[in-house]
């Protein structure tokens, strides 16, 4: 006998006037014209995909439009991670502009995260503001850059340097989509999954470690409790702090690390995010043991959680690298929030105990890098 899918679940981000849903579950997309009908002021939409992305869902997307009589304008963009840049953004806006788009019209971002950090900024920014909605295609998305605001693009100097808190009027994660992504995909969304236990919530991380598995194999249960689950952490976090004035930073565990790794691959295809995530919380959760916050008992239970997974918790085993310490450090420095040579790091005291570490020296950060690269 064949289980039932479970019901979709709905997310409130409680953002005042700025509130909106996340809505999860399966077969989303194929009613995306009557979530999307309230939200049009004419009988048309806006919308951005990938190369890869409007191969696999962009005709069933517009097919469910057409279906409440909404036409799709689309554009399409390279996929990857060098499509986040200013020169992309420009050509989006000019796009928008040429095509009569204004700030009643809907924009929607149909894609992973450079789909949705590019498709995010450029409506803030159209006519200073423009409808934006987030249809989320990996996992990654669903559970984080999809929710919250945070858009941007990258620059030569590092990782999301241009950018602004934009929220969305809807976000619509559709389970059925995540099927079509390779396995590494998967590991790399799960990474930014599992982050939300590490971070505050210990009972959902005992839950990832008995069902993680399930996660990833995309049982049906499992994935949709998964992302509600990771939804809802996040909502909370940002209806507190959304603009990441204090305890919103704490979603950035293994990000300062994660970031430097990426910059150092030049926001290459050898590494995905969630994967430069997956080993950026490793490391901080040993350096938090390093610094006698936190048992190394407790650091290794997580760090072999995160890699149950698949996600890779050594630099050394890395691919694009070699990456060397003294190189990622100068990345770190050109984080948004680095002061001189300290910088914040989010730490651990134990599982689901994160915390601001307001200045780490930079000088002993190198060390430990050397240490866990072996190369200075």
């Amino acid at each position: 006998m064949t289980t039932p899918d479970p019901p979709s679940q709905t997310v409130r981000v409680d953002l005042g006037e700025r509130s909106y849903t996340i809505e999860i579950g399966a077969g989303l997309i194929a009613n995306a014209g009557g979530l999307l009908a309230p939200l049009a002021s004419r009988a048309r939409v806006f919308v951005v995909t990938d190369e890869t992305v409007a191969q696999l869902h962009l005709p069933a997307f517009e097919a469910a439009l057409q279906k409440s009589g909404l036409e799709a304008n689309t554009r399409t963009i390279a996929a990857g991670e060098a499509s986040k840049s200013v020169t992309s953004l420009a050509a989006m806006l000019d796009w928008l502009i040429g095509a009569g788009a204004g700030r009643d019209d809907v924009l929607v971002a149909l894609g992973g995260g450079v789909v949705g950090d590019l498709t995010g900024l450029a409506a803030s920014l159209m006519k200073r503001g423009m409808q934006f909605v987030q249809v989320p295609t990996t996992l990654l998305a669903q559970v984080d850059s999809s929710v919250g605001g945070k858009t941007a693009v990258n620059t030569a100097h590092g990782k999301n340097l241009i950018g602004a808190f934009y929220q969305p009027r809807l976000v619509i994660a559709d389970s059925d989509v995540l099927a079509t992504l390779p396995a590494r995909e998967l590991q790399a969304g799960y990474a930014e999954i599992i982050k939300y236990g590490l971070i505050d919530e210990p009972d959902f991380f005992d839950w990832l470690e008995k069902n993680g598995a399930d996660v990833t194999a995309l049982s049906p249960h499992a994935i949709t409790e998964a992302v509600a689950r990771s939804c809802a952490a996040k909502a909370r976090i940002v209806a507190l702090d959304e603009r990441e004035g204090g305890v919103r930073a704490l979603l950035n565990l293994g990000h300062t690390f994660g970031h430097a790794l990426e910059a150092a691959n030049r926001f290459g295809p050898q590494l995905l995010h969630g994967e430069a995530v997956g080993t950026g919380m490793a490391l901080a959760l040993r350096y938090s043991a390093r610094l006698g916050l936190m048992t190394g008992q407790d650091a290794q239970r997580a760090v072999a959680a995160i890699g149950a997974s698949g996600l890779k918790t050594d630099i050394t085993a890395l691919d694009g690298g070699p990456y060397k310490a003294g190189a990622l450090v100068e990345y770190m420095r050109q984080d948004k929030k680095a002061r001189g040579a300290k910088v914040p790091l989010i730490l651990a005291r134990g599982l689901g105990q994160a915390f601001i570490y307001e200045a780490a020296d930079l000088a002993d950060v190198n060390a430990f890098l050397t240490e866990e690269t072996g190369l200075s």
